[in-house]
């Protein structure tokens, strides 16, 4: 686990200055503190920071071929390295060191772009290739490893790990896109096919560049993706024994490690299943931790003791509260670009309470995805039902009229808050679904913006990319069609940003084995009712799990690892929440309606609303800009 960086010139193969790269690469020393190297040739400049995980010191990088055409840098994990290795020097390949890195030079010395479809990992990569003078960029399935890119003023391309090293070339532009600002307000983060400042982008999830001097820069090429659209046939039994082999395989895989290793155990069903496999697996106790918070009703300390009882782990817990609100400064600049996602900050302790212990944490991210282990999932399993029943006619002029009426009753019990539900199903399954996992709706949007703001945003909407995502996905219903936005939009923008950022803050490696690929493939072709059932989601992985885990852990209601940030609002916090309405750098771009604002904050704090996922993401927005120095 590392960070990468590196300048190509498109055009001419001008001289690139290594102190350049080298200053792009200090600014990923987090990524890397075990090791640092540049190397650069005629119109290329590649840079690498080190995190030490297999062959402590046989590795370092940027590599070169053992002939010397070909030059990597690389930040991830291959876990079938081992057998690529086997099966390449079987074809005459021949190897200096036991790590991953001279298996994938040596992969696309053979097989060339296709090499990335026989990696199993999680991988961002560059490859430059001597003999024909081009660069190949490339990302892991899931996007699990980050790789930002930018066209520069010189004629060239920058690319790194992350956006601070982007940030660290004098020739980046600073100019945010307004259009991230409407993504960023819709979903919490900024998506994958947008970044927060123009002329910045990301290499998508699942995606590949190959790049030549003299040549206009290219699309990316998509090399893999997952289809919804075969269902597969069998006995229940066989089908749950097909899932643990591959969880099995999956959490064997990815306990190959020469540096200490360990677990984040939330108490949940994904995290407490990888750590019962991983106790099946290994003739040790495994290390876990955990963290919980001061609010009793979102702390799940207990359930992740349980298991850590049950599994005779080395187990740590602690808690996260309203005073670690002080290193949100800090939680910004690990993000660059405005991430509202407020589970990062027990995200971030959890990895720094790893730290202590281990160098390698394994996750439990990725089933809810897979399997549909949302309570989103249900609903819209649900409301699918609903909308077969009554066609599209009826629907938005009725339950149109009743969203536009019904309170929006935060205060009330759950069952008593339908405005939500009934807007979903005035619109389409797609439609419905975006709404679900949008963060501030367009008609929260619309009433905070300036008129400037409208005016710079034009016609563009962020649930369009959504629904275009959800209308021409590879599936058969709404449930598989919501699901593959989870994956190809959620997933890499929000969850693993934020375990890839909070992770390699403290120079942890965290692995996610419930993202293995072909688990992935897997789940996708299961029926509905393998996933959705009875009201419960992850209905065959639980069923699956019932011989390790007792019924306590695998059917409660699902917790989410929620930050009491609506209670601190109101609270300790209030000051703050406040604060919001005056802050001078908002005032300054000019995007926001102050009597909205203002209006927002006086309903979150008389407890009429809950508006502290809009308040935070306001926050988060604000401190970002002033570490990216927008300020």
């Amino acid at each position: 686990m590392c960070g990468i960086a590196g300048i190509y010139h498109l055009e001419t193969p001008k001289p690139v200055d290594p102190a350049r790269v080298d200053a792009m690469c200090d600014a990923l020393a987090h990524r890397g503190p075990d090791g640092q190297g540049v190397w650069t040739a005629p119109g290329v400049g590649l840079g690498h920071r080190r995190l030490s995980i297999i062959d402590l010191e046989g590795s370092p990088q940027p590599m070169a071929s053992l002939d010397g055409r070909a030059m990597l840098v690389f930040n991830g994990e291959i876990y079938n390295f081992r057998e690529l290795r086997q099966e390449l020097r079987e074809a005459g390949a021949r190897f200096r060191t036991e790590g991953d890195s001279e298996v994938i030079l040596a992969a696309w010395q053979r097989w060339g772009p296709d090499c990335v479809t026989r990696l199993h990992g999680m991988f961002a990569f560059a490859i430059y290739d001597l003999g024909a003078r081009t660069l190949f960029l490339a990302r892991d399935r899931l996007g699990v490893k980050p790789l930002f890119m930018a066209q520069l003023s010189d004629g060239s391309l920058a690319f790194g790990s992350e956006l601070k090293a982007l940030l660290a070339h004098p020739l980046l532009r600073r100019e945010i896109d307004p259009l991230a600002i409407e993504d960023y307000l819709a979903w919490g983060y900024v998506p994958d096919n947008r970044s927060i400042l123009k002329g910045v982008t990301k290499l998508p999830a699942g995606h590949s560049l190959l790049l030549r001097h003299g040549a206009p820069m290219p699309k990316a090429r998509q090399w893999w993706d997952v289809s919804f659209a075969e269902r597969r046939k069998g006995r229940v039994e066989d089908l749950e024994a097909e899932l643990l082999h591959l969880m099995r395989q999956a959490v064997s895989s990815r306990m190959v490690a020469d540096v200490p290793l360990g677990a984040f155990l939330s108490g949940g069903v994904d995290s407490s299943s990888v750590v019962a496999l991983m106790a099946e697996a290994s003739s040790r106790p495994v290390k876990t931790c955990s963290i919980g918070f001061d609010v009793a009703a979102l702390d799940e300390t207990a359930y992740a003791g349980q298991v850590a009882q049950r599994y005779a782990t080395d187990h740590r817990a602690r808690r996260v509260s309203p005073d670690d609100f002080d290193m949100i400064d800090t939680l910004a600049g690990m993000f660059d670009e405005p991430f509202a996602d407020a589970s990062a900050l027990p995200t971030w302790r959890v990895c720094q309470l790893a730290r202590e212990t281990v160098t390698v944490a394994l996750s439990g991210d990725g089933a809810d995805e897979a399997m549909a282990g949302y309570r989103r999932h249900v609903f819209q399993h649900g409301e699918d039902r609903v909308r077969a029943l009554l066609p599209q006619g009826l629907r938005a002029p009725v339950f149109g009229w009743l969203g536009a009426i019904y309170p929006k009753a935060d205060w009330a019990p759950r069952p008593l808050r339908a405005k939500t539900t009934l807007l979903s199903l005035a619109g389409d399954s797609a439609e419905g679904y975006a709404r679900a996992i949008g963060v501030t709706p367009p008609e929260l949007r619309e009433n905070l913006y300036s008129g400037d703001f409208r005016r710079l945003r034009g016609d563009y909407r962020a649930e369009a990319p959504m629904l275009e995502l959800m209308r021409t996905a590879p599936a058969r219903s709404g449930l598989d069609r919501a699901q593959y936005a989870d994956l190809k939009a959620w997933l890499p923008g929000d969850i693993l940003t934020k375990v890839d950022r909070t992770s390699m803050a403290v120079g942890l490696e965290a692995r996610e084995p419930l993202l293995d690929h072909r688990l992935i493939e897997f789940a996708a072709t299961l029926p509905e009712a393998m996933r959705v059932r009875g009201g419960q989601g992850k209905w065959l992985m639980k069923r699956t799990m019932r011989r390790f885990l007792p019924d306590d852990i695998l059917y409660r209601p699902k917790q989410g690892f929620v930050t009491p940030i609506a209670q601190w609002f109101r609270g300790p916090l209030a000051g703050p929440a406040r604060d919001i309405c005056t802050s001078a750098l908002l005032a300054r771009t000019g995007w926001f309606d102050n009597r909205s604002l203002t209006g927002l904050v006086d309903a979150h704090l008389a407890g009429t609303s809950d508006n502290s996922r809009l308040l935070w993401q306001l926050f988060m927005l604000e401190r970002s800009f002033t570490k990216m120095g927008i300020a």
